[in-house]
């Protein structure tokens, strides 16, 4: 069975960007959890981690939401990723992420409207992920398109998957590319 070990929130607030200050600070977050998944054989059936996915994406808005200390209306960008251990299938990570992950974000948010961008990698434990956002309203908004880094020091152990989810309460620090 299919079981998280652990909840990992991480909150990055940019205060200045190449030395001008910026006001209010770029807030962005990231909630994951660490799912040991050794029972999950590569050919499982993944109808159960679609409803595992859907759960996270709840638990982790939520947690998300609760770190930036903001209402679920003040998110302007999202994004999704699953970081896999040596030993997992990639295919376990895009069933937790697709099928049912998103539309449970989106249930927490609002404004929300757009598919989220999302990212699946195997890696050792200590491994980066560079989670994509985009704009939870507009995913065309040349502002809201970033990303946000996620390391856990110890995971994705050779049997986890760390299934993570990111949110900012704005686009990037002195956005101005234009669409061409």
């Amino acid at each position: 069975m299919t079981q998280i070990s652990r909840l990992v929130i991480y909150v990055v607030e940019r205060c200045a960007e190449l030395g001008v200050a910026v006001t209010p600070p770029h807030r962005q977050v990231v909630a994951a959890a660490v799912l040991n998944v050794e029972d999950v054989q590569a050919e499982a059936v993944l109808e159960p981690l679609y409803e595992l996915g859907a759960e996270l994406g709840s638990l982790l808005t939520r947690r998300a939401i609760a770190a930036l200390g903001t209402a679920p209306a003040d998110i302007q960008s999202y994004g999704k990723a699953a970081l896999l251990g040596t030993n997992v299938a990639l295919e376990c990570g895009a069933a937790l992420l697709h099928p049912r992950l998103g539309k449970a974000v989106r249930a927490c948010l609002p404004t929300a409207s757009t598919i989220m961008p999302s990212v699946t990698k195997r890696g050792a434990p200590g491994a980066c992920v560079d989670i994509p956002l985009h704009g939870v309203a507009d995913m065309w908004s040349f502002d809201h398109f970033d990303t946000v880094s996620l390391s856990v020091a110890d995971a994705p152990a050779s049997h986890e998957i760390v299934i993570a989810v990111a949110l900012a309460d704005r686009g990037r620090p002195m956005a101005r590319v234009e669409p061409g």
